[in-house]
């Protein structure tokens, strides 16, 4: 049943059962911004700092970007008075791995935020994480949730490791899925059809996150994250995905949301596994709306 409707930044929000469902819109220009790195054990840190006064957001890229696939949000999210920080992961575009710099095969992509956040002497930050940038952001939460705000997960497997989420994970996804082409699994339908030279974007950034060979192993999680775990979260929490994500389908977003005490759902109709990219407009007003009430 609907319980609201109403127009705000050239976007439909009508939400449905508690979960809001937007309209697509365009992309916004990117905001000034400085550039610098953070040594941590076994690797140095490419990090994106706007460095404007006003709380502190932090963006979190997925496994085939960096913090250059954050282009649609820098003006939106300065202009609404946030001083917005992203960084390449580890073995990502221009994050570099140094041996002089000590042993890292056991530190975490949590690690690695919290010294971060350190270098940049953040207090208490919002966190927003897509995709496998969504999963550090859940391991981050639950191992230090006094640094934060708010959490922002969106489009993400999360990490969960139930048996029966892992199950259901190899439905969506059988082991042919793999081999597609990483557009065809991360973008909808819809946007690639009606946006090839976004498309083409897409691809050229996804090509240039990938850092230099021999890429090093994936980095380990604090935590081994399970949905009781996430019943304890008590921070404010915003979910959001695509109505076409083979990933995180809107029934997977709901046993996150079913867990997470107080979390708010967001659906973007037609939108694949970008939807910071493919509905940057919807996404950036979901993300501004719920951080600023937090």
């Amino acid at each position: 049943m609907a319980r609201l409707a109403r127009a705000a930044l050239g976007l439909l929000t009508l939400v449905v059962g508690g979960t809001t469902v937007l309209g697509q819109a365009t992309a916004t220009a990117d905001a000034t911004r400085r550039e610098g790195y953070v040594d941590v054990p076994g690797a140095r840190l490419f990090y994106i700092d706007n460095g404007q006064p006003g709380p502190a957001i932090v963006l979190l890229h997925a496994s085939t970007g960096s913090a250059a696939v954050w282009e649609h949000q820098w003006a939106p999210l300065a202009q609404a008075g946030y001083r917005v920080i992203a960084y390449d992961r580890r073995g990502h575009a221009r994050t570099t791995i140094d041996a002089s710099r000590g042993e890292g095969g056991d530190v975490t992509a949590a690690d690695d935020l919290q010294a971060l956040a350190t270098s940049l002497r953040l207090d208490r930050f919002h966190l927003v994480g897509t995709a496998a940038g969504g999963i550090v952001a859940l391991d981050f939460a639950l191992t230090a949730p006094e640094r934060l705000r708010s959490l922002v997960v969106a489009n993400s497997l999360g990490g969960v490791t139930d048996a029966s989420y892992v199950a259901l994970g190899r439905r969506l996804r059988p082991p042919q899925f793999a081999a597609l082409p990483p557009d065809v699994r991360e973008l909808g339908p819809a946007y690639r059809a009606a946006n090839p030279a976004g498309t083409d974007r897409w691809l050229a950034l996804e090509r240039a996150s990938k850092a230099p060979a021999p890429a090093p192993p994936p980095q380990p999680s604090r935590r081994r994250v399970t949905f009781e775990m996430l019943e304890g979260l008590r921070l404010p929490v915003l979910l959001l995905t695509g109505g076409a994500d083979m990933y995180t389908p809107p029934a997977a977003l709901q046993l996150f949301a079913a867990r997470i005490p107080g979390a708010t759902s967001v659906v973007v109709p037609d939108v694949g596994h970008s939807a910071f990219w493919e509905a940057p407009e919807a996404f950036n007003h979901a993300v501004i709306g719920f951080v600023g009430r937090h």
